[in-house]
């Protein structure tokens, strides 16, 4: 079985204070060809609220969660953090690690699903951070996207039903579920692995949002729609959008919403502005009741969630990890990421 000696977590990263706000866009979107009116615009979005993204304090409060879960449960391990594109940076971290003797890791990323951005791109972080290192870095094993798992349905299942209850009571039980997730270019959905529809990246999804939805019970129709596009129009997107969709609804007589970032672990910028203010803006305008779940966060079932993961790597041979908890057809792979795991090469068109 793998002797671990840490557990890391890594993370996207973000800013936590004004002046940080620029120099962090320009490490999201170096090399993409991002003009500058787009950054000025995004930043905006920080500036708004202090210049202070939440989501570095989301992962404080997670990694004290987590700490306190593993003391309960018996599971002696150091706790470590690293992001993607702010402090505390994966390569200072893997450093870290490195100078306090940790031979070999198990992380995992604040992302669910399969795909470049949410998988590939944070096993070469971590092999970047590792190279860095130098000879002394740990082996670092990343656990795979786990949307299949109950702990991450069920904490989205308890929101959603918080939620509900927000609703005016005669609107409740024929409100529609409305699920998110971060848009992608098409092309990355379809390099994310096999799926019915646009690869194993919107199959995860949607399989996700449908074990959500059958937890919370009723009749409530709902559907699954995208928000935070980047890219230029001539790109090809994941679609529908969050606004379109809500004035589709609109038209059709629906009075009321119920928002689900099931695509998201945290509520960090982009769960913020784009739903708390952009699409509740738009329900408002359309006359729709709205509400938005919250995100898994701290939930003590997705903590958990994320302590059954880790047991598993030192208990289970690698065949088995994970599919004890699965739940679904897409389930939580019970294998390391492939060499080849969701391999995408950006085209010329900027993000």
């Amino acid at each position: 079985m793998p002797a671990y000696d840490a557990f890391l977590l890594v993370s996207f990263g973000g800013p936590e204070g004004p002046d940080d706000v620029m120099p962090f866009l320009e490490n999201v979107t170096r090399g993409r060809g991002v003009p500058p009116e787009r950054l000025a615009d995004v930043a905006g979005h920080y500036y708004a609220v202090g210049g202070v993204s939440p989501i570095n304090q989301q992962c404080r409060d997670l990694l004290a969660a987590i700490r306190a879960d593993f003391a309960a449960r018996g599971l002696s391990l150091p706790v470590y953090w690293g992001n993607r594109n702010w402090t505390p940076y994966l390569t200072d971290t893997v450093r870290t690690m490195a100078a306090d003797g940790v031979r070999r890791a198990v992380a995992l990323a604040t992302s669910a699903y399969s795909s470049y951005s949410s998988c590939r791109q944070y096993l070469d972080d971590i092999e970047r951070a590792r190279a860095a290192a130098g000879p002394d870095a740990p082996r670092i094993d990343k656990i795979m996207p786990f949307s299949g798992h109950p702990g991450f349905i069920e904490a989205f299942a308890d929101s959603a039903r918080a939620a509900l209850a927000t609703l005016p009571a005669a609107l409740r039980d024929d409100a529609h579920l409305v699920f998110t997730a971060h848009s992608v270019p098409t092309a990355m959905a379809k390099a994310s692995g096999p799926g019915k529809v646009g690869g194993r990246y919107v199959a995860e999804l949607t399989e996700a949002a449908g074990l959500v939805a059958e937890r919370i019970g009723g009749t409530h129709p709902w559907t699954l729609a995208y928000q935070s596009r980047s890219g230029p129009p001539s790109q090809p997107w994941l679609e529908p959008d969050i606004l379109d969709r809500l004035g589709e609804l609109s038209k059709s007589g629906t009075k009321a919403v119920v928002v689900i970032p099931v695509g998201f672990v945290s509520d960090h910028m982009e769960v913020r502005h784009d739903l708390d203010v952009e699409a509740a803006e738009t329900a408002g305008s359309l006359g729709l009741a709205f509400a938005r779940a919250a995100t898994p966060g701290r939930h003590p079932r997705f903590v958990s969630m994320i302590t059954e993961l880790v047991r598993e790597r030192f208990a289970l041979p690698a065949e088995d990890q994970g599919r004890l908890a699965a739940l679904g057809d897409m389930g939580v792979p019970s294998h390391d990421c492939p060499a080849d795991c969701c391999r995408y090469v950006r085209g010329a068109s900027r993000p």
